[in-house]
């Protein structure tokens, strides 16, 4: 997954049509991020932009490769990253739609995840309190004699 250094400044310069992007460090490769969320990788020299449902079908109509991620003991075929056209990855104004695609999703990925996150907050204090009732009561098992009771140690 490693990428050359002049590659990954490509890759910025391609993409910096729709803002500010960011390239991480992320598996011996990088993370494209914009506003938070991760809207591309970069492996072996290649740049994928992030789909959904709502993106996923423009990329195959363009004949666009999916990104397959292969190590030893793991080979992941729906990745939902896909490689822009040929064409996109020589002029960043023919990248930009591309871009804006990949941006979509990856907001829209974000979104969902907070909801979900917020969701599950929501039911917790109530888990919680359940839980922390359960470990204050102490059973029979636990439970320990008075002071006077267990005798004074000196």
């Amino acid at each position: 997954m490693s990428c050359s250094p002049s590659f990954v400044d490509h890759a910025l310069d391609l993409v910096s049509a729709i803002g500010p992007v960011e390239a991480r460090r992320m598996f011996g490769g990088y993370g494209l991020f914009l506003r938070g969320a991760m809207i591309g990788l970069l492996d072996d020299d290649e740049l994928f932009l992030k789909t959904d449902e709502a993106t996923r079908a423009a990329f195959l109509e363009a004949g666009c490769r999916q990104w397959i991620y292969v190590n030893k003991k793991v080979r992941m075929e729906n990745t939902g990253y896909y490689r822009p056209p040929d064409e996109a990855h020589e002029d960043p104004e023919v990248m930009r739609p591309w871009a804006r695609l990949a941006l979509g999703a990856a907001l829209r990925a974000r979104a969902a995840k907070a909801a979900k996150a917020a969701k599950g907050t929501r039911r917790r204090p109530a888990a919680r309190a359940k839980a922390s009732a359960r470990r204050s009561a102490p059973s029979a098992k636990t439970r320990r004699a008075p002071r006077a009771a267990r005798g004074k140690k000196r």
